[in-house]
Formats: structure tokens, sequence, C-alpha cells
């Protein structure tokens, strides 16, 4: 199966794009109907939107003993230790992942398919963050497009005190974004994905550009140097259309994201509910930035390498840009 994947189309198919190049696309791939996709929607977000529903109607409609019941009964999800490859957890997830893919669609672009050892660890720099970096899913290790069997997304660690969100993206192949969970993952063979600008990053969001929050955030370049795992850039073309969105501004709601690790903003997609647009994405992944292993790096040693990802990223979304229909996009880059 992945080798017919790879076939799918390959660099001779448009010009410009070295031999390695390689495109799949969701909806080729995984053909999927309107009812699965929203299906998939519902299990990979529902649960916050679940959550607050449940709470709101528990407080208006029940005394309030049995509200706090309903209460204990999430906390006691919230503390249930999870197994991430329950045989049920793994099919679901990858039914979530071919569905989301085959919804939008996603199209997943890959310059050099050959810069990829699956025997390696790579650090994946995911840019933008948008309402949700819906387009990671792509990149998933269930959805198979990468020939990286080891692969996981590092995501807020609010996302694992979320009842039942928390499952759900566990079985997705997400986990905490700490640097002790990173550097482990790292060193134990896995790849991962960052999305580096993080909840500011969706504080920051404009429309009619792209924002990429990233002028501040070093640490996932100083482990991946202290690793010696090539980083790779990646952005995501379409994403921001998935959701429409108002936020608040201000300091005070920026210093309140910061200490939940989250951006509460308002979102909606189709008809004013949490299921997004139909808008396609395509997601870009550039060539590999190789890097020696350096246990301690300096700070201006780090500053370099964060310098260079930085242009590779800039580099990689003028590149692809015209050619997956945003001639016109300006990517700021704070």
């Amino acid at each position: 199966m992945g080798e017919e994947r790879e076939e799918r189309k390959a660099a001779g198919d448009e010009p410009g794009l070295g031999s390695g190049y390689r495109e799949f696309s969701g909806r080729h791939e995984f053909p999927s109907n309107m009812v699965h996709g929203i299906l998939a929607i519902g299990m990979w977000i529902g649960a916050m939107h679940f959550n607050v529903l449940l709470l709101l109607l528990c407080l208006l409609f029940l005394p309030f003993s049995k509200f706090l019941l309903v209460l204990g009964l999430l906390l006691v999800f919230v503390l249930l230790p999870i197994d991430p490859y329950s045989k049920l957890g793994r099919s679901l997830a990858r039914y979530i992942c071919k569905h989301l893919s085959s919804y939008f669609p996603t199209t997943l672009h890959v310059e050099d398919i050959r810069d990829f050892d699956p025997d390696r660890a790579y650090v994946f720099g995911y840019e933008p963050h948008s309402v949700l970096p819906i387009g990671v899913v792509t990149l998933a290790e269930l959805t198979g497009f990468m020939p990286l069997p080891k692969l996981k997304c590092l995501a807020t660690s609010a996302v694992f005190y979320t009842p039942f969100l928390r499952h759900i993206w566990t079985w997705l192949g997400a986990t905490a974004a700490t640097k002790k969970n990173f550097s482990s993952l790292l060193n134990a063979g896995y790849s991962c994905i960052v999305v580096p600008g993080g909840a500011q990053e969706a504080f920051l969001m404009e429309r009619g550009s792209e924002i990429a929050f990233l002028r501040a955030r070093r640490g996932f370049v100083r482990v991946a140097m202290e690793t010696g795992c090539p980083l790779v850039p990646v952005f995501c073309f379409g994403q921001s259309h998935a959701y429409k969105w108002w936020k608040p501004g201000g300091k005070f709601f920026l210093q309140f994201s910061r200490a939940i690790k989250f951006t509460p903003i308002l979102f909606w997609g189709i008809f004013g509910s949490p299921i997004p647009y139909q808008h396609p994405m395509h997601v870009v992944v550039g060539k590999p930035i190789e890097l020696k292993k350096n246990p301690q790096p300096t700070v201006e040693e780090v500053l370099e390498v964060h310098g260079q990802f930085v242009q590779a990223l800039q580099d990689l979304f003028e590149r692809h840009k015209a050619r997956v229909g945003y001639a016109d996009l300006p990517l700021k880059i704070l």
C-alpha cells in the first residue's frame, strides 16, 4: 500500500519539482462521505463541546448535589489511566485520521520523500496553529502517508486534563508538550510534530494573512540539537479557513491564555456548529535541516539553527503558495 501511495503523483507530473517529490490526496486514498466526516470530527473535537454542554445542562436542570456528582464523574475520567495501544482506541483513531483527511480534503506534498529514513527520528516544526492545527492529521502515523513508523504530535497539556478528549487524542498519537516528553520520545526513535507558535499564535491570528509566532520560540530547536534530530519545516495552507472566529484582545487575555496553555476563543463552522467548513488543505513538508548532536548548545548556536529553520519555513511558504492557490497570501513571522 505504501509503495502504491508513493506512485500516486511523482515529480515528473509537475514542473520545478525534484524527482523525490510525492503528493498524497486524502480524498483519493480514503474515499468517504459527509456522514463519516462529521462522525470523525465529532469524535476528534466533540468532547470539548460535550463536556461544556453536559455541565451547563446539569447546573441548570439538576439539583446542585447531582451536579457535583456529574462533576466528580468527569474528574474520574481525567484521572483514569489510558492504554495508548488499545485496539479499540487505535481503530477509532484510524477511522478519524482517514475520514478527516478525506473530509476537507487534505493533500500532503513532500518535497523529497527520499530524505526521510524510517529508522531515524525527525522534529517537524508545523505552522500555522490557526484555531486548531487540524492539518497535522495528514502527518499522523495512522494516516500512513509519511514513511515513518513512529510519530507523535506534541499538544498542549490542557488537552490531557479534559475528560474523553484526552483518550481520543492519546489514541491519535498526541502527547503532552513538555521538554521531558519531547526529549524522551526523540531518544526512543519517535519523530515529533511540534506547533511552535502554540496558544500565543492563536491569540495573534489575523484575517487575510498567516501568522507564525516563531521569533521567540527556540526551545524545540534546542531539543533537536541536543538529540541530533533533523528539523523539518512544515506549512499548512487552507487550515485558517476551516473555522470563522472571534477573540478578545488585550494583555489580560494574552496572559490568561498563557496561564491555562490554551486560547479560549469563539469559533464556529457550518451553520454555526463546531463542524468545520470543507475547505481544502495543503500540507507542505520541506527538506530536513541536518543537525549534529550537541548535548549542550550555546545560545549563539541555538540562534543560528533557529534562524536557518525560520528562513527554511519562509522559503517553503513562498515556493508553494502559488501552486496551491494562495499566490497573494502573506506570511508574517513574529
